[in-house]
Protein backbone atom coordinates (compact mmCIF):
# COMPACT_ATOMS: atom_id res chain seq x y z
CA UNK A 1 0.00 0.00 0.00
CA UNK A 2 1.38 3.60 -0.65
CA UNK A 3 2.05 5.91 2.01
CA UNK A 4 -0.16 9.11 0.97
CA UNK A 5 -0.22 12.75 2.61
CA UNK A 6 -3.34 14.13 1.20
CA UNK A 7 -3.75 17.81 1.15
CA UNK A 8 -7.54 19.92 0.70
CA UNK A 9 -7.24 22.16 -2.55
CA UNK A 10 -10.34 24.80 -3.15
CA UNK A 11 -10.99 26.17 -6.40
CA UNK A 12 -14.10 26.09 -8.36
CA UNK A 13 -15.69 23.09 -7.03
CA UNK A 14 -16.69 21.15 -4.56
CA UNK A 15 -14.58 19.57 -2.85
CA UNK A 16 -11.07 18.80 -3.72
CA UNK A 17 -8.25 16.81 -2.29
CA UNK A 18 -4.29 16.44 -3.96
CA UNK A 19 -3.03 12.57 -2.55
CA UNK A 20 0.83 13.62 -1.49
CA UNK A 21 3.61 16.05 -2.99
CA UNK A 22 5.24 15.01 -6.08
CA UNK A 23 9.00 15.56 -5.66
CA UNK A 24 10.35 15.54 -1.65
CA UNK A 25 13.63 17.67 -2.44
CA UNK A 26 15.70 18.55 -5.37
CA UNK A 27 19.31 19.27 -4.98
CA UNK A 28 21.68 21.27 -7.37
CA UNK A 29 24.45 18.67 -7.91
CA UNK A 30 26.62 20.47 -10.65
CA UNK A 31 26.55 20.88 -14.16
CA UNK A 32 26.50 17.89 -17.06
CA UNK A 33 29.34 18.35 -20.16
CA UNK A 34 27.24 20.83 -21.82
CA UNK A 35 26.51 23.19 -19.32
CA UNK A 36 23.00 21.74 -18.09
CA UNK A 37 22.37 21.88 -14.07
CA UNK A 38 21.67 18.75 -12.46
CA UNK A 39 19.65 17.61 -9.46
CA UNK A 40 19.55 15.07 -7.48
CA UNK A 41 15.58 14.32 -7.17
CA UNK A 42 14.19 12.51 -4.46
CA UNK A 43 10.35 11.82 -5.07
CA UNK A 44 7.23 10.47 -2.72
CA UNK A 45 6.54 6.94 -3.40
CA UNK A 46 3.18 8.37 -5.48
CA UNK A 47 5.32 10.60 -6.95
CA UNK A 48 7.98 8.02 -7.99
CA UNK A 49 5.18 5.82 -9.55
CA UNK A 50 3.87 8.74 -11.61
CA UNK A 51 7.31 9.56 -13.08
CA UNK A 52 7.80 5.67 -13.70
CA UNK A 53 4.91 5.47 -15.45
CA UNK A 54 5.04 8.78 -17.36
CA UNK A 55 8.82 8.89 -18.39
CA UNK A 56 10.02 5.54 -18.13
CA UNK A 57 6.65 3.42 -19.60
CA UNK A 58 6.46 1.88 -16.39
CA UNK A 59 3.22 -0.34 -16.93
CA UNK A 60 3.45 -1.87 -13.94
CA UNK A 61 2.60 1.46 -11.90
CA UNK A 62 -0.74 1.91 -13.12
CA UNK A 63 -2.50 -0.49 -10.71
CA UNK A 64 -0.55 0.66 -7.59
CA UNK A 65 -1.66 4.17 -8.51
CA UNK A 66 -4.93 3.48 -9.10
CA UNK A 67 -5.45 1.32 -5.94
CA UNK A 68 -4.08 4.34 -4.20
CA UNK A 69 -6.60 6.70 -5.47
CA UNK A 70 -9.69 4.94 -5.52
CA UNK A 71 -8.54 3.68 -1.97
CA UNK A 72 -8.75 7.66 -1.14
CA UNK A 73 -12.13 8.07 -2.66
CA UNK A 74 -13.44 5.45 -1.01
CA UNK A 75 -12.90 6.76 2.49
CA UNK A 76 -13.65 9.94 0.86
CA UNK A 77 -17.03 9.34 -0.05
CA UNK A 78 -17.86 12.10 -2.62
CA UNK A 79 -20.67 10.52 -3.96
CA UNK A 80 -19.64 10.46 -7.65
CA UNK A 81 -20.98 8.86 -10.35
CA UNK A 82 -18.97 9.43 -13.22
CA UNK A 83 -15.07 9.72 -13.21
CA UNK A 84 -13.78 12.63 -16.16
CA UNK A 85 -9.93 13.31 -17.22
CA UNK A 86 -8.11 16.16 -17.60
CA UNK A 87 -7.35 16.52 -21.21
CA UNK A 88 -3.31 15.98 -21.41
CA UNK A 89 -1.35 18.60 -22.50
CA UNK A 90 1.12 16.69 -24.02
CA UNK A 91 0.24 14.17 -27.00
CA UNK A 92 1.34 10.56 -26.21
CA UNK A 93 0.75 7.59 -27.84
CA UNK A 94 -0.87 6.15 -24.75
CA UNK A 95 -1.78 8.68 -21.87
CA UNK A 96 -0.56 7.72 -18.65
CA UNK A 97 -3.42 9.91 -16.85
CA UNK A 98 -6.35 8.04 -19.19
CA UNK A 99 -4.97 4.52 -18.15
CA UNK A 100 -4.95 5.27 -13.98
CA UNK A 101 -8.68 6.98 -14.69
CA UNK A 102 -9.86 3.50 -16.42
CA UNK A 103 -8.68 1.65 -13.71
CA UNK A 104 -9.95 3.46 -10.62
CA UNK A 105 -13.02 3.72 -12.29
CA UNK A 106 -13.10 -0.02 -12.85
CA UNK A 107 -12.02 -0.03 -9.04
CA UNK A 108 -15.13 2.08 -7.98
CA UNK A 109 -17.33 0.67 -10.05
CA UNK A 110 -17.98 3.89 -11.61
CA UNK A 111 -18.28 4.61 -15.63
CA UNK A 112 -14.90 6.98 -16.87
CA UNK A 113 -15.07 9.50 -20.20
CA UNK A 114 -12.33 11.15 -21.21
CA UNK A 115 -13.90 12.71 -24.69
CA UNK A 116 -16.45 15.01 -22.68
CA UNK A 117 -13.76 17.92 -21.68
CA UNK A 118 -11.56 18.44 -24.58
CA UNK A 119 -9.00 20.95 -25.67
CA UNK A 120 -10.67 23.66 -28.13
CA UNK A 121 -7.59 25.49 -28.18
CA UNK A 122 -3.98 24.48 -28.57
CA UNK A 123 -1.54 25.29 -25.41
CA UNK A 124 1.50 24.81 -24.77
CA UNK A 125 3.11 21.98 -22.11
CA UNK A 126 2.14 24.20 -19.01
CA UNK A 127 4.60 22.45 -16.32
CA UNK A 128 7.06 25.19 -16.15
CA UNK A 129 5.07 28.24 -17.14
CA UNK A 130 4.31 30.93 -13.83
CA UNK A 131 0.87 31.30 -12.69
CA UNK A 132 0.03 34.42 -14.64
CA UNK A 133 0.65 33.16 -17.71
CA UNK A 134 -0.64 29.88 -17.17
CA UNK A 135 -3.93 31.65 -16.29
CA UNK A 136 -3.76 33.36 -19.86
CA UNK A 137 -2.84 30.51 -21.58
CA UNK A 138 -5.71 28.42 -20.85
CA UNK A 139 -7.89 30.94 -20.44
CA UNK A 140 -10.57 29.58 -23.02
CA UNK A 141 -8.63 26.63 -23.79
CA UNK A 142 -11.27 23.44 -22.93
CA UNK A 143 -14.97 23.09 -23.98
CA UNK A 144 -16.88 20.19 -23.34
CA UNK A 145 -19.09 18.56 -25.68
CA UNK A 146 -22.75 16.45 -25.20
CA UNK A 147 -24.97 16.03 -22.70
CA UNK A 148 -22.75 13.33 -20.75
CA UNK A 149 -22.15 15.50 -17.84
CA UNK A 150 -25.06 16.67 -17.51
CA UNK A 151 -26.43 16.50 -13.91
CA UNK A 152 -23.69 14.18 -12.91
CA UNK A 153 -21.36 14.38 -9.88
CA UNK A 154 -17.80 13.72 -11.19
CA UNK A 155 -14.77 13.36 -10.27
CA UNK A 156 -12.05 15.49 -11.73
CA UNK A 157 -9.00 13.46 -11.82
CA UNK A 158 -5.60 15.19 -12.97
CA UNK A 159 -2.13 13.35 -12.50
CA UNK A 160 -0.31 17.09 -11.10
CA UNK A 161 -2.07 19.53 -9.45
CA UNK A 162 0.86 23.04 -9.39
CA UNK A 163 -1.02 26.46 -9.39
CA UNK A 164 -5.02 24.96 -10.00
CA UNK A 165 -5.29 26.89 -12.96
CA UNK A 166 -6.08 24.22 -15.36
CA UNK A 167 -8.71 22.65 -12.80
CA UNK A 168 -9.86 26.18 -11.82
CA UNK A 169 -10.94 26.76 -15.26
CA UNK A 170 -12.02 23.11 -16.04
CA UNK A 171 -14.29 23.27 -12.81
CA UNK A 172 -15.60 26.89 -13.74
CA UNK A 173 -16.66 25.19 -17.33
CA UNK A 174 -18.17 22.33 -15.81
CA UNK A 175 -20.38 24.00 -13.49
CA UNK A 176 -21.33 27.10 -15.80
CA UNK A 177 -21.51 25.52 -19.32
CA UNK A 178 -21.24 21.67 -18.48
CA UNK A 179 -24.89 21.34 -16.41
CA UNK A 180 -22.93 18.94 -14.02
CA UNK A 181 -24.51 18.92 -10.52
CA UNK A 182 -21.10 18.47 -8.64
CA UNK A 183 -17.08 18.55 -8.94
CA UNK A 184 -14.96 16.65 -7.29
CA UNK A 185 -11.24 17.22 -7.74
CA UNK A 186 -8.43 14.53 -7.48
CA UNK A 187 -5.48 15.40 -8.63
CA UNK A 188 -2.41 12.25 -7.53
CA UNK A 189 -0.03 14.65 -6.77
CA UNK A 190 1.29 18.34 -6.26
CA UNK A 191 4.30 20.49 -7.00
CA UNK A 192 6.07 21.88 -3.99
CA UNK A 193 5.89 25.16 -2.78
Amino acid sequence: MVRLNPARVGGHWDEGFTLDRHIESSDYIGDNEYGHPQFETKRTELGELIFRLKYRGDQTAVSTIAEAASDFVKEWKPGIDLVVTVPPSKGRKVQPLFQIADEVGRLLNVPVDKESVYKSKATPELKNVERAKRLELILGAHSTKGDALRGRRILLLDDLYQTGATLNAIGRLLKESGGVSAVFVLALTRARG
